[in-house]
């Protein structure tokens, strides 16, 4: 099993930090975003990646649903009062290019039909019981404490924090950040290389790359900067200066050193965005997260006038962690996310950048299969969508569980364990975008425990040359 040596990544980040202290972090900088051996430095395209985060952790028994007769029936003796009748699937029903095993069918969600054109054109696919995983897990080794497990399985914050790090060992990283981290130097502006419009995420944070939030309705203005400061713009403009000036101490001058980057950046990203024409593209202004991702839209049109040829974008959706009335709340929620793609997947095409970005949703774990009252609980593996014109669509990529409770992929309730690892997943996505396989390491410090060759989800795509060990 690989098992980086952690206590040297955090040697070399306190590195950084005492090179900054002494003014000296220009090269290293440098030299980090020079690792890449991707095409994205020379790059003259652009490419972004988008992640739609589902908080709360997405009940997958209700999101991609049996429809076969037998696989039916098996899902509605265990689903009880939970399950969607037959006949409600019937319009949602996937065919993919190629057909499932022993006959089997699955159909989303009715709310979700949003989404059925977008399979069926090829531009979406469904990723099959994906989640954390820190080396191959099989159910004997896991209930035998065999081998090395998520931290904390079934709790929020740890398992959410690990999907969006993929590092048991503490988040001071995602591997959307990492991904930043060598893709900088191919960025007319780095500070605009991994953005977000839900707020902090660790997802987004790297080694030496920072996220850029921006609100739905544009830059968040430093209000005591951008207007009259008790009726004085002279005041305004004085404290201003006082925000961002230079200083002797070190945190300060880390402090006003973002203010800086804050009041340069929201300057440019207010230049930009308003250079762009109005979308012709409708987004429900009443689902929070299409209106995000309607603000996605808008900076990747304003893409030349930021300067960036490779983005990464974070989003977000609460609401799912449905432990009761999941009947009453979750077809809304799946209503949101089935809207809110489909338009964002629409406005890229009248960007003509369909083939250029690629969406995919997360959530921190999927939940039981078997009812919790009239709700569900905690669980783990779930199903997940990769949207965009460059994904190999109309597919299942990886394994499709057993409907059970009790069954060969079940770690408990309907619990899945989960046949791909994030890592897999994130490889593929991170592979597409252009990091090398020689750099996988250092985006997904795990991945060698993992074949990265599994899931085709680009065409003509190998993620890394070495299998797993």
């Amino acid at each position: 099993m690989n098992v980086p040596n952690m206590h040297r990544r955090a040697f070399l980040r306190k590195s950084a930090l005492m090179s900054a202290v002494l003014g000296t972090a220009g090269p290293w900088a440098l030299n980090l975003a020079a690792m890449s051996e991707a095409a994205a430095q020379t790059a003259s395209d652009y490419k972004a990646l988008v992640c739609v985060f589902l908080v709360g952790g997405n009940d997958y028994g209700n999101t991609l649903i049996p429809y076969d007769n037998t696989n039916y029936n098996l899902y509605q003796s265990i689903r009880g009062q939970l399950a969607y009748p037959q006949s409600a699937l019937a319009g949602t029903v996937l065919t993919p290019r190629i057909a499932l095993p022993d006959a089997r069918q699955m159909a989303l969600a009715p709310e979700l039909a949003p989404l059925v054109p977008l399979f069926n054109a090829g531009n979406m696919g469904v990723v099959l019981n994906v989640g954390p995983l820190v080396e191959p897990t099989t159910l004997t080794q896991y209930f035998n404490n065999s081998v090395l497990l998520p931290p904390n399985l079934f709790s929020h914050i740890d398992q959410q924090t690990f999907w969006q790090s993929s590092n048991p060992n503490g988040a001071t990283s995602g591997w959307g950040g990492r991904i930043e981290d060598l893709m900088m130097s191919g960025n007319g502006n780095s500070m605009f290389s991994g953005m977000s419009v839900s707020g902090n995420a660790v997802f987004l944070s790297g080694n030496t790359a920072s996220q850029f939030d921006i609100g739905t309705s544009g830059p968040v203005l430093l209000r005591e900067t951008s207007q009259p400061l008790f009726g004085s713009m002279t005041c305004a403009r004085t404290m201003q200066t006082l925000a961002t000036q230079a200083r002797a101490n070190v945190l300060e001058n880390a402090v006003t050193g973002m203010m800086q980057k804050a009041i340069t950046g929201n300057a440019s990203l207010s230049t930009a965005i308003s250079g762009v024409p109005a979308l012709k593209t409708q987004f429900d202004q009443t689902n929070s997260l299409a209106t995000q991702l309607q603000m996605v839209a808008k900076l990747i049109a304003a893409r030349g006038a930021l300067g960036v040829k490779r983005q990464v974008f974070f989003v977000s959706l609460g609401g799912f962690d449905n432990h009761t009335m999941l009947m009453e709340q979750h077809p809304g929620l799946l209503t949101k996310v089935a809207n809110a793609i489909s338009s964002f997947y629409n406005a890229t095409v009248e960007l003509g950048v369909a083939n250029q970005v690629t969406s995919f949703t997360a959530s921190e774990f999927g939940r039981t299969l078997s009812p919790n009252g009239d709700g569900s609980d905690h669980g783990w593996g779930s199903h997940h969508f990769v949207v965009g014109g460059a994904v190999q669509g109309q597919s299942f990529y990886g394994t499709l569980p057993v409907t059970a409770v009790g069954g060969p992929d079940d770690v408990g309730q309907g619990r899945l364990l989960p046949s791909t690892a994030v890592d897999q997943l994130a490889a593929s996505l991170a592979s597409w975008l252009g990091v090398s396989a020689s750099n996988m390491s250092t985006v997904l410090p795990y991945s060698g425990n993992f074949n990265l060759n599994t899931l085709n989800i680009f065409a003509n795509q190998t993620t890394a040359s070495i299998p797993a060990t």
